[in-house]
């Protein structure tokens, strides 16, 4: 396939750029600037220039393509009011694709997060929150995966909370980074809640087997660690760059201090059975190993 991906120079998206041109794909990557341009032809794939705001450029490029995987979004976490402005943009984006393909019955793959369940790991059945500071993401992915009835085979990977590959990315990433300048390797409450994670090369090869064979309407996850301990992450951590190990207030986390500070372990036994995804790389324990002080 011809693949349209947003976010294709990210963490994420540079793996998934990878993994399709391996397996005889070909790319063409939306690029904000003249450097991620670069690093998307060094790469292999062909630069479009443009962001996520601009909806003609989303809709030429759908438009040229097999097939669409979504991944960019703003990871301004800074205020509600920034956070709530990247929520916006990405929920437009993701509509002026939608429209691009609909009635072409090709795959449209967006990026997701794994949901919070009370009391037990979420599964790929349960539905997405549209409540709290992320809750309009739910709702355009929900909206999203309502354009099977409209000839879209879209579906929909749902990230961990830590996406990982040599000891950076996702929320332990930010654990790291919140550690460097606080001098305290810190984790909110009892530091017993679990995060889910997996390497950002196993969630790669999800993506690809998403666009190539999952039905429209149908939500994946891309968990390979079902649950870490946070207070485990954030003693690697301490652990790596010669910081002590402590319980912080979680309010000292900004915007994601509650969910920081939530339990919330996720199953892939679906996703593994059906579409035989078998994670191979690093756990994140292991993966984190890889900081350096």
């Amino acid at each position: 396939m011809h693949v349209f991906i947003t976010g294709g120079t990210g963490l994420i998206g540079s793996a998934v750029v990878a993994e399709l041109l391996a397996n005889g794909h070909t790319v063409l990557a939306l690029t904000r600037s003249d450097a991620s341009a670069q690093a998307a032809e060094q790469a292999g794939a062909e630069p479009l220039r443009g962001s996520l705001a601009d909806l003609d450029v989303l809709r030429a490029g759908a438009a040229r393509a097999d097939g669409v995987i979504h991944l960019a979004f703003s990871n301004d976490f800074s205020s509600p009011e920034a956070l709530a402005q990247g929520v916006a943009e990405e929920s437009a984006a993701l509509a002026a694709l939608g429209e691009a393909l609909a009635g072409s019955g090709r795959p449209l793959v967006t990026v997701a997060g794994t949901p919070y369940i009370p009391g037990r790991a979420s599964t790929e059945a349960d539905p997405l929150s549209t409540a709290g500071p992320v809750g309009g993401r739910g709702r355009s992915v929900t909206a999203a995966l309502e354009l099977a009835s409209r000839g879209v085979r879209s579906t929909a990977v749902r990230m961990p909370r830590t996406v990982h590959n040599n000891g950076t990315g996702g929320f332990a990433g930010l654990l790291t980074a919140i550690a460097r300048r606080s001098g305290v390797s810190g984790y909110p409450g009892d530091g017993e809640q679990r995060w889910p994670a997996v390497h950002a090369l196993d969630a790669a090869v999800l993506f690809r087997l998403a666009l190539e064979q999952a039905e429209a309407g149908t939500s994946w996850h891309a968990v390979a660690d079902e649950g870490d301990r946070v207070r485990d992450i954030a003693t690697v951590i301490g652990s790596r760059l010669n910081l002590p190990v402590e319980a912080v207030p979680t309010e000292s986390f900004g915007t994601l201090g509650q969910i920081f500070a939530t339990d919330q372990p996720s199953s892939s036994v679906h996703t593994r059975q059906a579409l035989g995804w078998e994670p191979k790389h690093p756990s994140l324990l292991e993966d984190l190993e890889n900081i350096q002080a």
